[in-house]
């Protein structure tokens, strides 16, 4: 049962994901910090995984692109 909720919360980190991709290459500048604000959902919780996969280098690398998303977030908020 553990391997289902891993599972179900690993697809809904992948829904948030392209979800985020697809606003953001949208040609529809009003909506960009809702794909943003997805992203930084998104690498939460990928972060989560790869630190409890033990797993540094994807937990890094979703770490820097954390903080990159919380940014554009709020740069996009501020305009």
């Amino acid at each position: 049962m553990d391997s289902f909720y891993k599972n179900k919360y690993r697809w809904l980190g992948f829904t948030f994901a392209i979800t985020s991709v697809l606003i953001l290459s949208s040609a529809n500048v009003t909506t960009q910090w809702i794909g943003w604000t997805l992203s930084v959902i998104a690498c939460m919780m990928w972060v989560y995984f790869g630190y409890k996969d033990k797993d540094w280098p994807r937990a890094l690398m979703e770490f820097m692109y954390l903080i990159l998303s919380m940014r554009a977030t709020y740069n996009w908020l501020l305009i």
